[in-house]
């Protein structure tokens, strides 16, 4: 069996946007599309969570409470950080786009703007960082795409919802390790729940029925009294 490597994750977005409107329907939206989201509405609580967390991408505006999107980012840079960053600000001049490149921005976003525009372009990003980081999680005839949002079981797709998707994922990039109940609902509901609630189970069935269900070769597993595991057992 080919273990997919631990170090490989669920994509993570952290939004640095002060307009409480504006914030949560990024969240809400990329949230939908599979990404686990932070929010800071402030330029150095977003400096802050950027320094000691890591992002795949961040978006960030320009006209922020106390350090500004601008002053944000070169903070950053100077510190090593190299996480792609993309500006979404009302700011349209050239000379902000320009001045938004030259400190180290690797795309920039006029509000308003499509949902539909901004997820292209956080996906751009991240297919960007493809040649760093693997963003394809593999088993047998199981792969998942995670800078597309896309999951195949041999070359049938499978229609997942976001949740779903994000539970796939993390069971899949740690292929061939038991996971507990709770340590799945941390992970990807980003909660702690009381022992008897049946969430992790209830979304469990509804995966499976999608990922084993249609195929002779299972590879889903429950670990009665402790979790699941995926991984091919003969």
């Amino acid at each position: 069996m080919r273990k997919t490597p631990i170090s490989l994750r669920l994509m993570k977005i952290l939004v640095v946007e002060d307009e409480h409107k504006t914030s949560a329907y990024l969240k809400r939206g990329l949230e939908e599309n599979g990404f686990v989201v932070d929010v800071a509405e402030t330029g150095e609580d977003g400096s802050h969570l950027a320094e000691t967390h890591s992002y795949d991408v961040i978006v960030l505006d320009v006209l922020l409470p106390g350090r500004d999107g601008w002053n944000v980012l070169t903070g950053l840079r100077r510190r090593g950080i190299e996480t792609p960053v993309l500006f979404l600000t009302a700011r349209d001049a050239v000379r902000d786009r320009v001045k938004g490149f030259e400190l180290g921005a690797d795309d920039y976003l006029v509000k308003p703007f499509a949902f539909s525009e901004f997820l292209a372009r956080i996906r751009s990003l991240l297919r960007r960082g493809s040649a760093r980081q693997s963003t394809v999680l593999r088993l047998e005839d199981l792969e998942v795409d995670l800078a597309r949002h896309r999951a195949l079981r041999g070359s049938r797709p499978l229609d997942l919802t976001p949740k779903e998707f994000q539970l796939l994922s993390f069971l899949l990039q740690r292929s061939g390790e038991v996971l507990s109940r709770t340590l799945i609902a941390e992970q990807v509901w980003d909660i702690n729940f009381e022992s008897d609630s049946n969430l992790v189970e209830v979304h469990m069935r509804r995966l499976r029925s999608k990922v084993d269900d249609p195929f002779e070769l299972k590879l889903i597993h429950t670990v009665r009294g402790v979790g699941y595991v995926v991984e091919k057992r003969t």
